[in-house]
Formats: C-alpha cells, sequence, structure tokens
C-alpha cells in the first residue's frame, strides 16, 4: 500500500474507499458494507464519509463494516458548514460519533465553507482535538484563498488535509492549490476520481489502459496515486469494483503513458476557480 503523509509525520494509506452516494436508503445495505469490508482487508483502510452522506446512512454503514477492525481503521469524516459553528460543530461530532459507533473521528473536516467563519470553526475542531473527540482536522473544497485564511488564524497549522475534486479531467488544482499545500506537507484528499465515470470512455485512457490489460478506471487511479502527497478515495460498493479500484495499486504508469495523458488531459496554464461536484 502507498502511505501519505500527514503534516505531524503519521502515515496513511494512499488509496482509501469513499462512501458519497451511499446510505441513500439507510443504514440497510449489506452489499454496501461487504463491500467495505472486503477493501479493509485488501489495505484500503482509510474510509471517508460525512454527516451529508444519506442524511448520516453512510456513516451508519461505516460504523458496521469496521466493527471489530476499528484499530486498523483510519475514519474520515465532515460537518456541513451549517453546522460548523464552535457549539454547532461540537454537537455534529457527537452525532457522527454515534452513527460511526466510534468515540473519536481520527479526521474530521469542514465539508466546505460557508457563513460561519472559518475562524470559529477552526477553534470548534482545535477544541474537539482538545477533549480527545478528534486526533486531526482539515478541510474540504478550500482554495488556495481561503488556505491563507486558515494558515493565518492562531491555530490555522493544525489543518492536516485539503479533500478537493482531483482528477484527469480536473487539474486546476495543480496551478497554485496543490503547490502551496505539498510546501507545508498537507496532503490532498482527491475525490471523485473518475469523474462519476464520466472519464472512462476518454480514448486516451482506454488506450494506456489496454497497453497494460487494465481498466480505464484503474489507469485513472494509478495516475492519482503516482502523484505525491495525493490520498485517492474512490467510491465503491460492490466487491467487483473494491477489487478493480485495489488493483489499481499494482500498475505503473510509464513515462509514455504519463506523456500521453498530459496531451489528453492538458495541466492548467492559468489560475482557474476551484471545482466541485
Amino acid at each position: 500500500m502507498k502511505t501519505v503523509a500527514l503534516p505531524g509525520g503519521e502515515r496513511v494509506p494512499g488509496l482509501g474507499l469513499g462512501t458519497w452516494i451511499m446510505g441513500e436508503h439507510g443504514a440497510h445495505d449489506p452489499a454496501a458494507v461487504a463491500a467495505l469490508a472486503r477493501g479493509i482487508e485488501l489495505g484500503m483502510t482509510l474510509i471517508d464519509t460525512a454527516e451529508m452522506y444519506g442524511n448520516g446512512g453512510a456513516e451508519e454503514l461505516v460504523g458496521q463494516a469496521i466493527a471489530g477492525c476499528r484499530n486498523r481503521v483510519f475514519v474520515v469524516s465532515k460537518v456541513l458548514p451549517s453546522n460548523a459553528s464552535r457549539a454547532g460543530v461540537a454537537a455534529a461530532c457527537e452525532r457522527s460519533l454515534k452513527r460511526l459507533r466510534i468515540d473519536r473521528i481520527d479526521l474530521y473536516l469542514l465539508h466546505w465553507s460557508g457563513s460561519v467563519k472559518l475562524a470559529e470553526t477552526v477553534a470548534g475542531f482545535t477544541a474537539l482535538q482538545r477533549a480527545g473527540k478528534i486526533r486531526y482536522w482539515g478541510v474540504s473544497n478550500l482554495d488556495l484563498d481561503e488556505m491563507e485564511e486558515i494558515w493565518a488564524l492562531p491555530d490555522g497549522n493544525g489543518c492536516a488535509a485539503n479533500q478537493v475534486l482531483y482528477n484527469l479531467g480536473r487539474r486546476g488544482i495543480e496551478w497554485d492549490l496543490l503547490p502551496a499545500l505539498a510546501k507545508r506537507g498537507i496532503p490532498v484528499m482527491a475525490y471523485s476520481p473518475l469523474e462519476q465515470g464520466g472519464l472512462l470512455s476518454r480514448r486516451a485512457l482506454r488506450d494506456v489502459a489496454a497497453a497494460h490489460g487494465a481498466t480505464p478506471a484503474q489507469v485513472a487511479i494509478a495516475w492519482l496515486l503516482q502523484r505525491p502527497g495525493v490520498i485517492v478515495i474512490p467510491k465503491a460498493a460492490e466487491l467487483a469494483h473494491v477489487a478493480e479500484n485495489r488493483a489499481a495499486l499494482d500498475l505503473v504508469l510509464t513515462p509514455s503513458d504519463l506523456a500521453a495523458l498530459d496531451r489528453a488531459f492538458p495541466p492548467p496554464q492559468r489560475k482557474v476557480p476551484l471545482a466541485m461536484l
């Protein structure tokens, strides 16, 4: 398993399990729980979820999947901006802990910025750390200007990750956000690495995949895995998809492959707004 260092030095899996669009029908989804459990068995022991996903249903599914193996799993969850006041984030964290059936979240993220001042959210995160409710805190969907606002805060250097939309077709963060995070040793968590399947029909991906006897999805994930400081969190609610994603770790793209992908998916030539899904 590729690992990625957090700012404090702890290393976490570079390939994890996403749960976006899971739990939409509540906490009864044995297939999804089985897929998450299989991912853990295969070494993808970082699981990303959020209170928003399935209105808490995804967190409940994660809680079922990690029962009995909590000490092997790095749990990431996210708080909605509407709950991100100092008091609100504490209450939201308690609700997430209950659904996850754990006593501490490993990494707790602000899902995106809203009307609550970032300083207040960071103060809430810091209080949760001191209370032992979370180990690390971070953000999601924040561009460089908001990251600079975070870093200017008294406790802003505690930010441990930024989860953003990043894939071959969405490379805008490479212009300024990714280098700024890398300079501070803050990893990117890349969500929607397949653009919800939208990348898979692209000819360049299919050609590289054919040359390696792989799938386009594996190529798209492998491309991200070969980038330093990037954690990839594809969703997989079926056993076959979990196995397919795990196999991307064994795919090594050559310089020729990377050049072909750069031609098909060019890096940014200017600043572009941060993309979200």
